[in-house]
């Protein structure tokens, strides 16, 4: 039966085929066609060509394969050399068996050590076009960029606005760039909104670009973001889309860019090199000089009008949908005890009010307590509660002089819960319980609380559930977490800012800094630090390079010890920049003062030794300095978190992370998965690649020497596998639960379980900690548990677990009952099918 065409417009050539089908459809449709231009006529051959050799070639069996398809590729081409006037001859064959020419490079640019390397390519084929929607999972365009300089010849960029958030990203590519070829690199930009930074066009002109501006302020000719690059091969490529050359743009996932090739869109590179050419020589376009385009940019800024003011929102937003509704599954399945893990600043409060309010609603509970460490938070919190019930008047507040009357709806500081007070309350006066900030309830205070309290519902919302002196909190819900927002995806879904680090290497060498209870020396540390000013001077170099104006930036240092601390604020200062040192020495108010300075403007920097690591919201940082190694992810993730926060004056966060060659026990891997994700293996090939894949918005770039010593370090605790959980289960210094475990080592069920043989028992066993001698039958046992992983099915998990806690093996059920079922579902799934069902009781007895 003839296909018959849909209904639309077209411009395909006729072919048998076609014509039949618009016959067959004459009834109901009317054809419209035209004589083939012979102009047009070679693109349009040449296109339906192309398709039907791609679908020959596609169709060609596996049996020799290669061979074939280059065969039948090189028959087409002799039919073309036997024409009466023929323009290609048989040097335009392809030679068998079929190779690609990847590059060519004269031997007098190699360099040492070159030889080994061949230049860098871009990470889609040249031949190739491409979208780029900078996806988590997808090339951003900053890191496909990148590496197309780094083959160019000539580099012709048209852009809205620039912004020195964009231009850092790229510097050492540009920079390498115009030293390779020199006056090769064009810039065509404007100031339209005001939004081009004289830091980021400054840059530009030291690395040697030439530059003009168009002036317009009344009206914007250019809105074009693009990038072209020439190579002299005749592989250019071209990037064009929706990305201005800010940080934010060109990797934030909401942008959309085009990766162009001249292979499949020549006509297009070829436009766009005329078209930029005829932009260059327009007297609208005029070289780049500071002193006019400041001039332009403040009459600009004078015309902005001041931001709205945000409000607090009560519908929940689709990731708080995503929590509530974890938490809702949670109870379905008994369970009302739940630990929410988010980042700070993801509305954690908000989700308790919207979980609380439900509560009332669908479960009839109501009396409410509140527990926090923090009179601002409690205030927050009770404002938050208000507005999501609509009730002005609900709850009361208990500490700082206050006292419930009602004592209904309390909104309490932990402080406040003293041991006499906590005595005359009845263990089941309130229905629901919420502690904010749960991962401090290790602490007595806490503990005590919770020991004493029976309430139906138990609510614990925290950013870390780990806390730094290793103890952990998950005991209180069955060593589980109900609900967690991830950093990336919170990052992902704009409820945090986005970072911009940058790995520096700072020249000190770590390697022989002695190692104590899983840590460095601090001593040590700090003399190495504080020994000379070049550290701090490095430091200061590294902070007038990144960041855009130093002198208006907000930042937090994070350093080894007080001294250090006042040391490097003393440097800071020397360089013209305000700066103070915060530690638990300073009272209070003069720790609030700085805060307040800070965030006025009034200093540049605050260092501090722990002091910021949670527990202080300062939105306005917009520049986190890590001054020590960070050997716990929580930490860092939790220094890493100050500066987070989303606030109109900062479009990201940047980060600088002073690194130098680490002792062998010092784990990178922790602090990259904390940020990454993943496995050991793909934070490697992370590293390996630059970073290509990241949360919207955020870049994160290590120097040559800080790659080259992460590298080595990643790839040693790579080498150690399962030996490296062994050190880390021996390194904690105290018993732990597997759940437990997993958070302190920042590893995977899968890790522990991942090799034949391997499993809790045994690397408990291996780690010295106490644990059963094995059984005959433990090998095939662990072997068995890998298979389990996948299991999320409460009623068998529940069931077996009943079994497996029982003082006595379960007895094997009727058959035909749901039991019974069970018990072989387990034996399958362990790997003894090939046991007799007549030995059922006995497995059960072993296991």
């Amino acid at each position: 039966m003839t296909e018959q065409p849909a209904e639309g417009l077209y411009e395909a050539l006729l072919t048998p085929a076609l014509r039949d089908g618009v016959q067959a459809s004459a009834e109901r449709l009317e054809a419209g066609q035209r004589a083939l231009d012979p102009d047009a006529a070679p693109l349009y051959l040449a296109r339906y060509v192309h398709d039907r050799v791609l679908q020959a070639l596609k169709g060609v069996g596996k049996q020799d394969r290669l061979g074939r398809q280059v065969a039948l590729v090189n028959g087409l081409l002799q039919l073309l050399t036997a024409q009466d006037e023929p323009v290609l001859d048989a040097q335009d064959l392809v030679l068998p068996p079929g190779q690609v020419l990847e590059w060519l490079r004269s031997k007098a640019d190699r360099g040492l050590g070159a030889a080994a390397q061949p230049p860098t390519r871009p990470g889609i084929p040249l031949s190739t076009s491409e979208l780029l929607v900078n996806g988590r999972h997808d090339v951003n365009v900053a890191s496909e960029v990148r590496r197309e300089l780094q083959s160019a010849d000539r580099v012709d960029l048209l852009i809205s606005f620039l912004k020195h958030s964009g231009v850092r990203l790229i510097e050492g590519e540009l920079r390498d760039f115009v030293r390779r070829r020199p006056g090769a690199l064009r810039v065509l930009t404007t100031v339209y909104t005001g939004a081009t930074e004289p830091r980021a066009l400054e840059t530009l002109r030291e690395l040697g670009a030439k530059i003009r501006v168009s002036y317009d302020t009344q009206r914007t000719r250019l809105h074009a973001k693009a990038w072209l690059f020439e190579r002299r091969s005749g592989y250019s490529t071209a990037v064009v889309g929706s990305s201005n050359l800010s940080g934010a743009a060109i990797l934030d996932g909401l942008e959309w860019n085009v990766r162009l090739s001249n292979v499949d869109n020549r006509g297009i590179l070829a436009k766009f090199q005329t078209t930029f050419d005829q932009y260059w020589n327009d007297p609208e376009f005029r070289d780049y000089e500071a002193e006019e385009f400041e001039q332009v940019r403040q009459e600009l800024r004078r015309r902005r009008v001041a931001p709205l003011l945000t409000k607090i929102e009560v519908r929940p937003r689709p990731h708080q949908v995503e929590i509530l509704e974890s938490l809702a599954a949670e109870r379905e399945r008994g369970h009302w005890r739940n630990l929410v893990v988010a980042a700070t600043g993801t509305g954690k409060t908000i989700v308790a009010a919207l979980d609380y309010r439900r509560l009332r609603q669908e479960h009839g509970v109501d009396s409410l307590l509140f527990v926090a460490h923090r009179d601002r938070i409690l205030d927050q919190s009770l404002s938050t509660f208000q507005v999501v019930l609509q009730d002005g008047g609900f709850g009361e507040r208990l500490g700082s002089g206050e006292t419930p009357r009602a004592g209904k709806h309390v909104f309490a500081s932990v402080q406040s819960l003293h041991a006499d007070r906590l005595a005359q309350v009845d263990p089941q006066a309130f229905d629901v319980v919420i502690v904010d900030e749960f991962h401090h309830a290790a602490a007595s205070t806490y503990t005590r609380l919770l020991a004493h309290l029976r309430p139906k519902v138990l609510l614990g919302l925290t950013a870390t559930p780990e806390r730094t002196d290793g103890q952990s909190v998950l005991g209180w819900f069955d060593d589980r977490v109900a609900a967690e927002l991830r950093l990336w995806t919170a990052i992902d879904q704009g409820l945090l800012c986005p970072f911009h680090y940058f790995g520096v290497n700072d020249q000190t060498d770590l390697s022989t800094v002695k190692w104590r209870n899983g840590r460095y020396d601090l001593r040590e540390l700090e003399g190495l630090y504080t020994a000379t000013q070049a550290w701090a001077q490095r430091v200061l170099q590294e902070v007038r390079a990144k960041v855009t104006d130093p002198h208006t930036m907000k930042a937090l240092g994070f350093c080894v010890s007080i001294r250090h601390a006042e040391y490097m604020a003393t440097q800071f200062e020397a360089a013209g920049l305000p700066a103070r040192a915060v530690s638990h020495t300073t009272s209070r108010e003069e720790r609030h003062a700085a805060i307040a300075d800070l965030e006025a403007g009034r200093l540049n920097a605050l260092f501090s030794v722990d002091l910021f690591n949670e527990g202080v919201d300062i939105p306005q940082a917009d520049t986190v300095l890590f001054l020590r190694p960070s050997e716990s992810a929580t930490i860092f993730l939790q220094q890493l978190g100050r500066g987070l926060r989303l606030h109109e004056t900062k479009a990201c966060l940047t980060v600088l992370d002073f690194v130098g060659g680490a002792h062998r026990k010092f784990r990178f891997d922790r602090q990259f998965r904390a940020l990454l994700g993943g496995t050991r293996r793909s934070v490697v090939r992370a590293v390996e690649d630059d970073f290509p894949h990241l949360p919207a918005g955020c870049a994160l770039q290590l120097d040559r020497h800080a790659k080259e010593a992460v590298l080595s370090n990643l790839r040693h605790a790579l080498g150690l596998g399962y030996r490296a959980l062994v050190e880390d289960l021996r390194g904690l210094g105290r018993d732990v639960s597997l759940p437990e475990f997993l958070h302190e080592a920042g590893v995977e069920l899968e890790d522990v379980y991942a090799r034949r043989g391997h499993c809790w028992t045994r690397l408990r066993r291996e780690a010295g900690l106490a644990t059963p001698a094995p059984g005959p039958q433990e090998p095939a046992f662990a072997e068995g548990l890998a298979r389990l992983l996948h299991l999320d099915d409460p009623l068998r998990l529940g069931t077996w677990r009943t079994w497996l806690e029982a003082p006595a093996p379960p007895a094997p059920a009727p058959e035909g009952s749901l039991d019974r079922r069970l018990q072989l579902m387990l034996l399958v799934a362990l790997g003894f099918r090939r046991r007799p069902v007549a030995e059922l009781g006995a497995f059960l007895g072993e296991l």
